[in-house]
């Protein structure tokens, strides 16, 4: 039946390719606010569903891509283990390869690795309508290129995601969130001095004149750190956490356009005007601002970093910023190796592709 499943997408995807008919990729269907909005037929494949194989022992799941990720959660809690990259769903319908196409990765991002760095192997449909697989089960693989890395993040514009093989992490023994009052200033400088030593933090986040530090590891550890590094413990830690990775918290609501800033972690503030969230050590932030995007861009662009319209904006076909001509160039090449004649998720991230 599983095998069934992935001939029929194997064969919408080769019809799709001989019509020259774009095709919209769709899992969940949690995520389709990110990026320009979807073109093309509806690919279904939230059928393509189910955990292959979980070796505890070995710190590997392979599950298919239309695997809702709260079951992957579940079995992977039930062995006392979880995703390194602490994924946001933004929805009950989220699903493995969703997360993966976005590369999405949450608060224990910056301590533990983004989603691209757990990717072990995966197995795709390309756009000539083959089934290719690439990677495989172990830390250690072939040398060449990380071809499945390459569908982290390309929002399904090189293929179809069938399969992924993923490293996962053994969780924490305990948690605790300490609280202290900074500037923005005072944070950005404390979380970067604090990341050059030996202190368990597994997220830190700063919004409203509260810096927000989450450690994890054994009592010991943590009573050593809390006392190295101050602060009042939260009690409400993990709703905290929760509300942050899924944009629940009150920061995120309202209708403003919504940006996402990735600039060098000790970056000073950014003088942009409107409503700031700071989060991994310094290195993301979260902008609510009516201001024309070109000042934001060109702004963030003096702190050599990029700038992405998340939420409640006009895609005017810059969602994304603008890449430099030498890199837009390995995109469209990477297009036209995967995907020739373009009919996966096109304009998705770029109108050029």
């Amino acid at each position: 039946m599983d095998n069934d499943i992935s001939l029929r997408l194997q064969e919408a995807v080769q019809k799709a390719v001989v019509d020259k008919s774009p095709l919209n990729i769709i899992g969940g269907d949690s995520k389709s606010f990110l990026g320009c909005t979807p073109q093309g037929q509806p690919l279904m494949v939230s059928d393509n569903r189910g955990i292959i194989n979980y070796e505890p022992t070995e710190l590997v799941i392979t599950a298919r891509a239309g695997t809702p990720l709260s079951e992957i959660e579940a079995a992977l809690d039930a062995e006392q283990q979880m995703l390194g990259f602490e994924p946001p769903h933004f929805g009950n319908s989220a699903t493995l390869g969703g997360t993966i196409a976005c590369g999405l990765s949450g608060p224990r991002r910056p301590y533990t690795g983004a989603a691209r760095d757990f990717v072990l192997g995966c197995k795709i449909i390309n756009g000539r309508g083959e089934i290719l697989h690439f990677g495989g089960e172990v830390m250690k693989n072939v040398a060449g290129y990380d071809v499945s890395r390459l569908m982290n993040g390309a929002f399904g514009t090189l293929g179809v995601i069938l399969e992924v093989s993923l490293k996962v992490l053994p969780k924490p023994l305990q948690e605790i969130t300490l609280v202290q009052q900074r500037t923005d200033k005072e944070a950005i400088k404390v979380m970067n001095i604090w990341a050059g030593k030996s202190i368990p933090i597994s997220a830190t986040a700063y919004y409203g004149d509260q810096l927000y530090v989450r450690l994890s590891g054994s009592e010991n550890v943590l009573k050593s750190a809390r006392s190295r590094i101050g602060g009042e413990a939260l009690n409400s830690s993990e709703k905290f956490w929760h509300s942050l990775r899924e944009q629940q918290h009150a920061f995120f609501s309202g209708p403003k356009p919504l940006w996402r800033i990735a600039v060098p972690q000790g970056e000073a503030p950014l003088a942009l005007e409107g409503k700031t969230l700071i989060e991994w050590g310094g290195a993301q932030r979260w902008l609510k601002s009516d201001l024309d995007s070109s000042l934001i861009r060109n702004q963030v662009l003096k702190h050599s970093g990029h700038a992405t319209l998340y939420r409640n904006g006009k895609c005017d076909g810059n969602i994304f910023q603008a890449l430099p001509a030498s890199l837009f160039a390995l995109h469209k090449n990477l297009k036209q190796a995967f995907d020739p004649v373009g009919i996966f998720n096109p304009g998705r991230l770029y109108p050029e592709l």
